[in-house]
């Protein structure tokens, strides 16, 4: 050891060690970064789902209810002033050129007399070209205006209606989801943890069993026999495989935690065990249901997309899933209809990086090992 590695400081040993131990003003390890982001993400998308819908119409998300293919306005190249000239001339480039059916090869007769009524036609043509027309862009949809302020697609949608009400019905299906799976995995888990014996042995070799199945596979052909997938029906088919793993995480919990003392004083105590698996030890075990959960809602919504961009979810109610595969059915990537497909996208990746950030901060949280090591590299 150097002699600078031995100097104590002037204030003392004690007093350093305060400073260097306290990570917050409450010193609380629910003050973690990671989960407060991931938090504010996710109340973010319901906020917007929950408060957007006081202040929009949510009946424009119906079919035929706007103006087909409109841009937003506030898009670069949308909002500016162009004459028909240039946008006839803009189609032209874009568009393949093909020959003319009446056109001589000789170049014609040139003794013809021009016709005054064609020549005062294309006279007329010319003064309409060179007015104005307000909104008007090149790309060969229509007018945008600030009635719709995140454009429409070809089916008549409104699409900030169409995400005020796809988002929140996206996210709620991965919370029933993941909810009902939770519900079933923590009493199979504690069940098959704490009771041993052939018990252990059945829960265990049923939830290893359907765990290797190709969950997504199975749900196709599911949902292509359902013939009117609703929110809840999609959900409870995404429940269906949404247990195993929760049993088997909680199951290794438990059987870890049940041979300790205050476990083991319960018992003595003459406590039964429905009490002992939920009054004692599922309350030392809530940060990391808590992170459980927030991974089988991400799996949920996952599943749930997928399923959706196949064209198997519900037809009737707007999600996320299914606007991008209405975007997909109508070739919006190759008509360049980036406000269809790239917004829903965008608010999937901020679900999923938020539940993300929120499952490595409850991880963080539940286990002192993680929080200790932080410490460790930070000083």
């Amino acid at each position: 050891m150097s002699a600078t590695a031995d100097a104590v400081p002037v204030g003392g040993p004690s007093k350093t060690k305060a400073k260097t131990k306290r990570l917050n003003r409450f010193d609380s390890p629910w003050l973690n970064a990671k989960f407060i982001a991931g938090t504010i993400m996710v109340v973010s998308i319901v906020l917007m789902g929950l408060v957007g819908q006081l202040f929009w119409r949510v009946e424009l998300s119906y079919p035929a209810s706007s103006p087909l293919n409109l841009p937003p306005p506030w898009a670069p190249g949308y909002g500016e002033i162009r004459t028909e000239a240039e946008v006839e001339a803009a189609k032209a480039a874009v568009a393949t050129p093909t020959p003319k059916a009446n056109t001589s090869l000789t170049g014609g007769n040139p003794f013809a007399k021009k016709d005054d009524a064609k020549a005062g036609s294309a006279a007329g043509e010319t003064a309409t070209a060179a007015k104005p027309t307000p909104n008007a862009n090149p790309f060969g949809f229509g007018s945008p205006s600030w009635e719709h302020p995140m454009g429409t697609e070809s089916n008549g949608r409104d699409m900030l209606a169409v995400l005020l009400v796809g988002a929140p019905r996206s996210l709620w299906i991965g919370l029933i989801a993941a909810s009902i799976g939770m519900l079933i995995g923590i009493i199979l888990g504690f069940t098959a943890g704490y009771m041993g014996g052939w018990v252990d042995a059945v829960i265990r070799t049923i939830s290893d069993s359907i765990i290797v199945i190709p969950a997504l596979a199975v749900l196709i052909v599911i949902a292509a026999y359902v013939r009117t997938v609703s929110i809840e029906s999609m959900a409870l088919l995404l429940a269906l495989f949404a247990w195993p793993a929760p049993t088997r995480y909680i199951r290794a919990q438990v059987l870890s935690m049940r041979e300790r003392g205050y476990v083991n004083m319960a018992r003595i105590s003459g406590a039964s065990s429905f009490d002992i698996m939920f009054k004692e030890m599922m309350p030392n075990m809530l940060p990391y249901l808590a992170a459980s959960f927030t991974g089988n809602v991400s799996g949920a919504i996952l599943a749930a997309s997928s399923l959706e961009a196949l064209g198997l979810g519900p037809t009737r109610v707007p999600t996320l899933g299914m606007t991008i595969f209405y975007a997909i059915r109508a070739a919006a990537i190759l008509r360049g209809m980036w406000w269809w497909w790239g917004p829903p996208i965008l608010i999937l990746i901020i679900l999923f990086s938020g539940l993300f950030l929120m499952n490595i901060g409850l991880d963080e949280i539940a286990n002192p090992r993680l929080r200790g090591k932080k410490k460790a590299v930070a000083a």
